[in-house]
């Protein structure tokens, strides 16, 4: 399908990013969607909408070719020309590490991918291209992984985002990750221990979710959630590796990062005040049981008086990018210039 917009692939060269732990690279891939009529009119200026991707993928991997659907820039491109939203610039971050991501926050273990975001590429973004460049003008949205990283930088940086859209975000650890916990121990093995799982990951085949996604996604939440300069790879196990039990030390930091926790702190709950719309989503028969934690959350939103849109949508976890669909026109309408 050929563009009515287009895309720019420039490399942004970080700063934050050099010397980072697992030694993955510093210069990134920055795709960004110009809308039909960016290159017509230098002096309109569009609202941002900031596009993460899930664990296992990252903003390159969003421009590929789709068998039966549609690349992310096809998406976009598709709802602004028949009408359904307005313009925007899309921005697709990069935030690929060995463990398959970060989770969008600092950690000493994989890199200040927080500070990537929101003090280099965001800066970038707005100094290139003829942006709206304000928090009023700016929306942060993601599927999965991506969705939990638009859950929490909305949270922790309001001055830098004014709208939200959450889709199968990792939420309420206890049902999403623990199931794949348990299995962690038994899974290294199958690889000679943690060191040699990491030895293979780029050999492993095939690729699918359990044992290769399971283990993982294991110690990249780990190395997100857990960091510790001190300890082997730099992050805090949260199992004993000797006999598999949860460390319930290291989970209760895990925790700490949860969504569904994480509005229950004042500050969070006065980020979200700030935010001009919420949208949280999740299919009803999502194998990593994140439709409950959506639930959760919903329900707690309403409790506080917050107000949001949220959808449990017939269908999983996997292959569900047509829910953007629902959320960039909603996004949109709430950034676009009065």
């Amino acid at each position: 399908m050929r563009l009515a917009g287009r895309v720019d692939t420039p490399y942004l060269k970080s700063n934050v990013l050099q010397g980072n732990l697992p030694g993955d690279p510093s210069e990134r891939m920055l795709p960004v969607y110009l809308p039909p009529g960016y290159d017509d009119n230098p002096n309109k200026r569009y609202p941002v909408i900031c596009v993460l991707a899930g664990h296992g993928g990252s903003g390159p991997l969003m421009l590929g070719p789709v068998a039966w659907g549609e690349s992310f820039p096809e998406r976009i491109d598709r709802l602004i020309t028949t009408g359904k939203m307005g313009p925007v610039i899309a921005v697709l971050p990069d935030c690929w590490t060995i463990f398959g991501g970060a989770q969008y926050i600092n950690s000493s273990a994989l890199g200040p991918y927080e500070d990537y975001l929101n003090d280099e590429l965001i800066p970038y973004v707005d100094n290139t291209y003829r942006t709206l460049p304000t928090r009023e003008h700016r929306a942060i949205t993601g599927k999965s992984s991506g969705g939990y990283g638009a859950m929490v930088q909305s949270m922790r940086h309001p001055e830098l985002w004014s709208a939200v859209a959450s889709h199968s975000g990792d939420i309420y650890f206890e049902f999403g990750y623990l199931p794949d916990m348990a299995k962690l121990h038994a899974n290294l093995m199958r690889f000679d221990g943690l060191e040699g799982f990491i030895e293979q990951i780029p050999t492993i085949k095939p690729k699918g979710h359990d044992p290769f996604f399971s283990v993982l996604g294991m110690l990249c939440y780990g190395a997100a959630f857990a960091p510790n300069p001190d300890a082997h790879r730099g992050f805090d196990m949260p199992i004993d590796m000797e006999t598999g039990a949860l460390d319930l030390d290291v989970w209760a930091r895990w925790l700490e990062w949860d969504p569904v926790r994480m509005i229950d702190r004042a500050e969070y709950v006065d980020a979200w005040r700030k935010m001009s719309y919420i949208y949280l989503d999740s299919g009803l028969w999502d194998e990593l049981n994140f439709q409950i934690g959506t639930r959760i959350m919903s329900n707690k939103l309403k409790a506080l008086g917050l107000v949001h849109d949220f959808e449990l949508f017939n269908d999983g976890h996997i292959n569900v990018p047509y829910r953007y669909d629902t959320s960039l026109p909603r996004l949109e309408a709430a950034i676009r210039e009065s």
